[in-house]
């Protein structure tokens, strides 16, 4: 029953994270594309993943290092090279399009 705890504890997590980067994709992402002629089109759907996981990055390093010192989950995260890697990759999807000048996705 504890294993099922984690699991949907962590499923909620997940899906917290994912709307929040919805909202942050649409009411902040998309203004600031506008403001600077981007047109926020294509395959939106990456932007809001790469927002979506520089988010659970954010949330990671604020629980990993002030509130849960101690725990082992958010210190694999933040040593794993996947969570590295993908880190860039999310802040690559979600800033390239102010250096080409549009969202190439």
């Amino acid at each position: 029953m504890k294993e099922f705890k984690k699991a949907v504890l962590r499923t909620i997590e997940i899906f917290v994270i994912l709307a929040t980067g919805l909202l942050f994709t649409v009411y902040i992402l998309k203004p600031i594309y506008e403001s600077f002629g981007i047109k926020f089109m294509g395959n939106v759907w990456v932007n809001w993943f790469g927002i979506s996981y520089i988010l659970f990055v954010v949330y990671t390093l604020i629980f990993a290092l002030f509130l849960f010192k101690d725990s082992l989950l958010f210190k694999h995260r933040i040593t794993s090279f996947f969570f590295g890697l993908v880190f860039i990759g999310a802040n690559y999807v979600v800033f390239i399009p102010f250096v080409k000048g549009e969202n190439p996705f």
